[in-house]
């Protein structure tokens, strides 16, 4: 079995930033427990936080599994992952307005070309063009875990839409209701003025045509949507208008949105769908989400769309293994972050290396997303490597494959008390004028014992993130 770092216990001692949680958690009768417990998930249900997975019969709605036991991370951990992650998304950022520019990084070899320009998500359409200030990806959804005390592994980045930071916010307000003893009695930073920092992120990147304050609107792909309860929150916490792509039309060198006071422009368009359904004259043509004519706007300075059409190339999976090389290429420094160690399986002997390892390796499609299109090797049978293997040999370049990391675990709430399950991190950092990060994020749970998978279309559950302050 692997030693899996506890981050609230060192032997039997409680680790500093868990010590005003021991007595509240151990000294909680099972009533109290279980009924603070219905009381979050009515209210959960209450205000609809719920998500959507699709294939499955009747409702796709489901509700999340929230676990009432925060994670917590001291002031000094937190700042070394912050500036960690703030070098990320820089980085990341320059390599999109260079891969779609002037390409340095792989004239100097650095990347290979097939990589950058074959990939799926490289969009012809915005090749030297330069967003305002230079931001492709407004932001970053870095997912971590942790396997020790300093140890910290980038899993994967999110460039595109990074969706899960409703559950963010909500987690922490349900916290506050449940147990506002908690913090009066700890100083745990606060996160609630994410929707604020959002808004103003957007306002610096106004494009250039942009008269006045900015007019900002998420676009949505409708309620069918499995995030459209995260696009409704968001706008109302910000303030800004929630639009489907019909509400939205283009006349002249400006985008406009039908009000009920008549046409108004809007500048910034933080858009929740797919590159290929944004504009159907410029993408797919069959596109009834998108609005014709955006991406003409958009290039020539009468919008801007966040993130960027064709920010997904910096969130592949296999541009994932170089971006330590873009922190030092662009940035000229030392990554703060490590990579989780990984192998290609369109390289030869990489692939050779993987098939003959399967059952010690967890897989991943390249575009893969939400836990599906894996393999977690130790916790599949001979027949599921078998025929994974297969899908390999069939298509290399679709994978990659790493490590099953000892990931940490944090205390979880279950029904024989309370027993560590192994856990995710996604900060959100927002990149504008400034690069910014609100103290916490969303902490990803495994509620089943001995999992590795904390997807929440995989049943894994939410907790509050903690960040106590100075």
């Amino acid at each position: 079995m692997p030693d899996y770092f506890n981050e609230m216990f060192d032997g039997s001692n409680v680790r500093m930033p868990y010590r005003g949680l021991d007595d509240w958690s151990t000294e909680m009768p099972l009533e109290l427990r279980n009924l603070k417990q219905s009381e979050a998930e009515a209210l959960f249900r209450r205000i609809g936080i719920t998500f959507a997975v699709y294939g499955e019969g009747g409702s796709p709605d489901r509700l999340i599994p929230f676990d009432m036991f925060p994670r917590v991370f001291g002031a000094e951990e937190w700042r070394r992952l912050e500036a960690g992650i703030k070098q990320r998304a820089r980085a990341l950022n320059a390599f999109l307005v260079d891969v779609y520019g002037r390409g340095e990084i792989v004239k100097a070899g650095r990347i290979p070309a097939k990589l950058v320009y074959c990939n799926e998500a490289y969009e012809t359409a915005v090749v030297g063009f330069t967003p305002p200030k230079g931001v492709y990806s407004q932001i970053v959804g870095i997912d971590l875990v942790r396997t020790g005390p300093d140890e910290f592994f980038v899993l994967e980045d999110n460039c595109r839409t990074p969706s899960g930071v409703s559950y963010m916010l909500e987690n922490r307000e349900i916290m506050m209701r449940m147990f506002p003893h908690l913090f009066q009695a700890l100083r745990v930073a606060p996160v609630e003025n994410y929707p604020a920092l959002l808004k103003r992120t957007f306002a610096s990147l106004a494009p250039a045509k942009c008269e006045g304050e900015p007019r900002i609107a998420i676009l949505t792909p409708g309620h069918f949507n499995s995030a459209y309860y995260e696009h409704s929150f968001l706008a109302d916490m910000m303030g800004v208008e929630l639009v489907e792509g019909k509400d939205l039309f283009v006349e002249g060198e400006y985008c406009w949105m039908r009000t009920t006071e008549g046409p108004k422009r809007v500048d910034v368009i933080y858009r929740r769908l797919d590159d290929d359904f944004i504009d159907p004259l410029c993408f797919r043509p069959d596109s009834m989400l998108g609005v014709p004519g955006l991406m003409n706007v958009y290039r020539s300075g009468g919008v801007n769309i966040c993130s960027a059409p064709g920010a997904g190339v910096a969130d592949d999976k296999a541009i994932y293994t170089y971006v330590p090389d873009m922190v030092r290429f662009y940035l000229g420094e030392e990554p703060m972050l490590n990579n989780v160690p990984t192998w290609q399986c369109a390289r030869e002997d990489d692939c050779k290396y993987v098939l003959d390892n399967l059952p010690d390796l967890v897989v991943k499609e390249v575009h893969g997303s939400g836990g599906y299109g894996m393999l977690v090797g130790p916790k599949s049978s001979k027949e599921q490597i078998a025929a994974f293997a297969d899908k390999i040999r069939a298509d290399p370049d679709n994978y990659i494959a790493q490590p099953t990391l000892a990931l940490s675990t944090v205390p979880t709430f279950v029904d024989e008390g309370v027993a560590p399950r192994h856990v995710d991190l996604r900060p959100y950092c927002l990149v504008g004028e400034t690069v910014e990060l609100v103290p916490g994020g969303l902490t990803r749970v495994a509620l089943t014992e001995g999992s590795l998978v904390v997807n929440s279309s995989q049943g894994g559950g939410v907790k509050d993130t903690w960040v106590m302050a100075e």
